[in-house]
């Protein structure tokens, strides 16, 4: 497992992912409801990543060096929806620091967490109330291999995809940026040129 503090770094960032829930119907519904039932299940997503990102901000984040600020970036491996009380997360969970300086996000600290989430459904929204955490060092792959089971490869196969992750995290920051309306343009890791966000991509 990669993990880091300080100004060298190598990837990650922000809320999201590539998260997975099936979608399965009796009936033909109209275009209305195609579009409705799709947006409910974007909504649901959202609130349960958003529990994840809070809980990699306030639990994690904040034992890595401070900046002004933490974007985590979530790569969903595998889900359990069927207990609302523990709904488990497999993920592989990386966060950063960043201090803005000029229209530049600067990387201060980071790092990678993959694990299994433990999320519980309440009447506010999702709030993670435990975190399995694939030991650091020895022993990493063995707790690694118990922790995702059968949903190991897939975890091997995210984790080792370095191109993906970057691509994943330089979207999760254009996503902050734009949500936050932060008047910045690019991110940059100590030692690397900076890379220019896609502001205007459309999704």
């Amino acid at each position: 497992m990669k993990q880091w503090v300080s100004v060298a770094i190598l990837i990650l960032c922000g809320i999201t992912i590539t998260g997975c829930k099936n979608n399965t119907t009796n009936t033909q519904p109209d275009n209305q409801t195609i579009v409705e039932n799709e947006n409910n299940v974007m909504e649901e997503e959202e609130t349960l990543l958003s529990a994840i990102d809070r809980y990699m901000v306030n639990e994690i984040g904040k034992h890595y060096s401070q900046g002004d600020v933490c974007i985590p970036c979530v790569t969903i491996v595998g889900t359990d929806e069927s207990n609302n009380d523990d709904i488990n997360v497999w993920g592989d969970f990386w966060v950063f620091n960043y201090n803005q300086v000029g229209d530049t996000l600067k990387t201060v600290s980071g790092g990678d967490h993959p694990g299994l989430m433990h999320v519980k459904k309440t009447e506010e929204g999702y709030e993670v109330t435990a975190f399995d955490a694939v030991v650091d060092g020895a022993g990493n792959m063995e707790s690694a291999k118990k922790i995702f089971g059968e949903k190991y490869d897939a975890f091997h196969a995210i984790n080792s995809d370095d191109k993906k992750r970057e691509e994943n995290r330089m979207h999760i920051i254009t996503d902050y940026v734009k949500k936050h309306q932060l008047p910045v343009t690019m991110y940059q890791d100590y030692g690397w040129p900076a890379i220019t966000l896609p502001l205007d991509e459309k999704k």
